[in-house]
């Protein structure tokens, strides 16, 4: 564990602190981009600083510790994700306490891990708002980036949407409807899964529930991922060539 006079912990810290701009907080929070201790970095200065400190789990708890949120987002981009135990992920699920940390977290540290899954099932039922958000993002952002999951993986997960639609919180919903939207986005096969999902979600009636599946009918039925994804479907189907 290292502590706050600890070199490699400090050294880190002066970092965040030369390129703190505290006269943006303002301006961040009209986004939502709040917090205690919060220093004002711009995400490609957070990522200039982690590229500078390298990988390291020891620091990335450390520098969670310390509660700031850049400093958290710095630990998820230097943590070691397959270090990442099951008790470690719900401790930094549970401090999110701001939309652009934990999904900043979820899309570098847990979308590696190899928990990554296991947490999307086991937090999406939690009544914590932001563990409940980060169950939405991480599957949002598995939509993307994870090329060997399958199409019965996101089948499944579509229940999880569809569960969790009538949550009232913004910042849930909003994580909900990403989560459908990317699933919406990945292929023609679960684009179609996906806007059966959105009409099923729309008969619900709840308020959260008709703007999630609004929202998604409007991207996943439009003209310009239709076409995006049939053209996606003729390149795989493309014959090699002789």
């Amino acid at each position: 564990m290292l502590d706050a006079d600890t070199p490699r912990l400090a050294s880190a810290l002066a970092l965040l602190q030369q390129n703190a701009h505290p006269e943006a907080l303002e301006g961040l929070a009209r986004f939502g981009i709040t917090g205690d201790k919060r220093l004002g970095l711009s995400m490609p200065e957070i990522r200039r600083v982690a590229r500078t400190l390298g990988r390291d789990q020891t620091l990335a708890q450390a520098l969670w510790d310390t509660g700031i949120p850049e400093a958290r987002i710095v630990a998820g981009l230097v943590a070691e994700p397959a270090q990442l135990s099951s008790r470690q992920m719900d401790a930094w699920a549970k401090g999110f306490a701001s939309w652009d940390v934990c999904d900043q977290v979820c899309g570098s540290a847990f979308l590696a891990s190899p928990l990554a899954w296991r947490k999307v099932q086991a937090w999406a039922t939690r009544q914590d708002e932001f563990v409940r958000r980060a169950a939405f993002a991480l599957l949002a952002t598995l939509a993307v980036h994870d090329k060997q999951a399958s199409d019965e993986d996101f089948v499944a997960a579509l229940s999880l949407i569809e569960a969790a639609a009538n949550d009232e919180r913004n910042f849930v919903k909003k994580a909900v409807n990403w989560a459908l939207r990317n699933i919406g986005k990945r292929n023609p096969a679960l684009n179609a899964a996906a806007i059966a999902a959105a009409h099923r979600i729309q008969q619900q009636g709840s308020r959260p529930a008709r703007w999630i599946a609004a929202d998604a009918l409007r991207e996943l039925a439009s003209e310009a991922v239709q076409a995006r994804l049939k053209g996606r479907g003729q390149r795989k189907n493309r014959p090699a060539p002789a």
